[in-house]
């Protein structure tokens, strides 16, 4: 798998994203600032509620910009060494049904999925319980992951 690729649909990922945060926080902070919400009575919370939304898109609006700013960092400074998991590292996984999972260990963004050259990857960051047992994993080593109630075992066939 080319791992440039995958950064870089991750990276296009995170700057549409971005986009749609940004344009749901002005239409946002339009609404609570409309003269035509202003409150009618001590009842009306229109307009306040729509400001705790806007507060709430800021929010997410800044949380987008330190994605991005995590993964450019990520890309000024990749991994090199290739002996243990840690953060920058696609992962190849094999469960003991033989079942191929592809893992990005990626700094933030966790839970994204795609598909690159026909095979899913998924984005786990360290502070998942799946990014937490990968890191300082190493090839041929088993890497149980507790999900709920569960436990999954799978082997690591290799780090890129």
């Amino acid at each position: 798998m080319n791992k440039q690729v995958l950064l870089e649909r991750i990276q296009a990922q995170l700057e549409q994203t971005l986009q749609i945060a940004t344009e749901a926080a002005m239409r946002a902070y339009n609404t609570a600032t409309d003269d035509e919400n202003v409150a009618e009575n001590k009842y009306d919370t229109f307009a306040l509620e729509a400001s705790y939304l806007a507060h709430g898109q800021a929010q997410r609006v800044a949380e987008c910009k330190a994605d991005i700013s995590a993964y450019q960092h990520l890309l000024a400074a990749m991994p090199i060494q290739k002996d243990t998991v840690v953060v920058g590292h696609l992962v190849s996984l094999e469960d003991h049904n033989g079942n191929l999972k592809l893992v990005f260990l990626g700094p933030a963004a966790g839970g994204l999925k795609f598909t690159v050259d026909g095979l899913d990857v998924i984005i786990v960051t360290p502070t998942s319980p799946f990014g937490e047992a990968l890191l300082g994993r190493e090839i041929d080593e088993e890497v149980d992951v507790h999900i709920g109630d569960n436990v999954v075992w799978f082997d690591v066939v290799s780090i890129e």
